[in-house]
C-alpha cells in the first residue's frame, strides 16, 4: 500500500444472543444476502471449513459492486479475518476482521473492523469509500443483531422452496424470456409495470407493479445479477412487501438429452411482527409459511410457463425460415 492512503474503521453493537449464534450467521456466507442487507449474491468459488474464497455482489454508495474475497475463520476465537482480492473500485485494497465476543447473561458483541485504502490522490474515491464503507458497516451490524436475537425461532422463520417446469424447447430461448422481465407485463395481466435498467452489462434493476387480487398494487425492487453461460439469474429483492424481512431468488435454466428443465427457486426470511397485521388476528406461523410459499411460488411458476410457451412456439417458426 505504498503512498495509498489507508483508512481504519471500526463498528461494534451488543446482541443479545450467545456469540456462538452470532459466530454462525458470519461463517456461512451463502446466507449473507438474507441476513447481510447490502449483500445482493454470494458465489462460493472454495471453502475447507477454515479458508473461505467467494465472489461477492454487493450495493455500495447507491451503486451494485462486485469483488472475490477470501477469509480465514477460527471459531475458536470467533474470529474472521478477510481481504479482497480483487478490490472493487475505488478501493486499491481492503481488508478487515470480524470478531465476536461472548458477555455475560448469554450476549455478545459483534465488531466489524475495516483496513482500506484508494489509489494516491483519489480524495474523492477516498470519501465515496469512506461513506459507502459506514454506511454498510451500520446495515450489516444492525440486521445481524436483529436476526441473531431470533435465534430461538430463526428456523421457523427461514423458508427455501422451489418451482419447476419441463420443457421442449431451446434453453437459449427460455433464459431470453426470464431475462427480458422488462416485457412480462405484456404476459402477466397482473403485472402492470416493468421497468429494467441495466447499466452494467448483466447485472439488473428491476421495478416491477404487482395488482393484487384485492386491487391493491405491491411495488418492489430487485437487484438480478444474469449469468447466462450457467443459464442463471440470481437475484434479491431491496424492497419487499410487509410481510418479508428479505427475500433472494433464482431462476435457472438446465438443459439435458431430451429437454430442459426451468426452475424457480426461493430464500425467504419472514418477519414475525408483520404475520397477524398482515394476516389477521390469530394467524400464525403456519400460515404465514403457506402464504408465502403459495404466492411466491404461484407467480414464478405462472412465469416460467410463460417461458415454456415462449420457447415451444418459437420453434416451429424457427424451423420454418430454414
Amino acid at each position: 500500500m505504498s503512498g495509498e492512503r489507508v483508512q481504519h474503521t471500526s463498528y461494534s453493537v451488543d446482541v443479545a444472543a450467545p456469540a456462538g449464534v452470532v459466530y454462525a450467521l458470519l461463517a456461512d456466507t451463502t446466507q449473507w444476502p438474507l441476513f447481510v442487507p447490502p449483500s445482493i449474491h454470494v458465489e462460493r468459488l472454495d471453502f475447507d471449513g477454515t479458508s473461505d474464497r467467494f465472489g461477492m455482489w454487493a450495493t455500495a454508495g447507491g451503486t451494485v459492486t462486485s469483488w472475490v474475497s477470501r477469509r480465514s475463520l477460527d471459531p475458536a476465537r470467533r474470529t474472521i479475518d478477510f481481504h479482497q482480492e480483487v478490490p472493487a473500485p475505488p478501493a486499491t485494497a481492503m481488508s478487515g476482521r470480524w470478531e465476536v465476543a461472548e458477555l455475560a447473561g448469554g450476549r455478545s458483541r459483534l465488531t466489524l473492523h475495516h483496513r482500506f485504502a484508494v489509489a494516491p490522490g483519489d480524495g474523492a474515491g477516498a470519501r465515496w469509500l469512506a461513506d459507502a464503507t459506514d454506511a454498510n458497516s451500520h446495515a450489516e451490524l444492525q440486521q445481524l443483531k436483529r436476526t441473531a436475537e431470533q435465534w430461538t425461532a430463526l428456523d421457523g422463520l427461514l423458508l427455501s422452496f422451489e418451482d419447476s417446469v419441463r420443457v421442449e424447447g431451446p434453453p437459449e430461448l427460455v433464459y431470453d424470456f426470464l431475462y427480458r422481465a422488462g416485457d412480462w407485463p405484456a404476459h402477466l395481466p397482473e403485472v402492470t409495470r416493468a421497468h429494467v435498467a441495466e447499466d452494467r452489462t448483466g447485472v439488473q434493476l428491476l421495478t416491477m407493479d404487482t395488482r393484487a387480487a384485492d386491487g391493491t398494487t405491491d411495488t418492489s425492487e430487485s437487484v438480478r445479477i444474469c449469468l447466462p453461460h450457467a443459464g442463471r439469474i440470481v437475484y434479491k429483492r431491496t424492497r419487499t412487501p410487509r410481510l418479508l424481512a428479505a427475500h433472494t431468488g433464482e431462476w435457472s435454466v438446465d438443459p439435458d438429452e431430451t429437454g430442459v428443465t426451468a426452475v424457480a427457486s426461493h430464500r425467504v426470511l419472514l418477519r414475525a411482527e408483520d404475520i397477524e397485521p398482515v394476516l389477521g388476528p390469530g394467524a400464525d406461523l403456519a400460515q404465514a409459511r403457506d402464504h408465502v410459499r403459495r404466492s411466491l411460488g404461484g407467480a414464478c411458476t405462472r412465469v416460467l410457463h410463460l417461458a415454456r410457451r415462449h420457447a415451444e412456439t418459437a420453434v416451429p417458426s424457427l424451423s420454418a425460415r430454414r
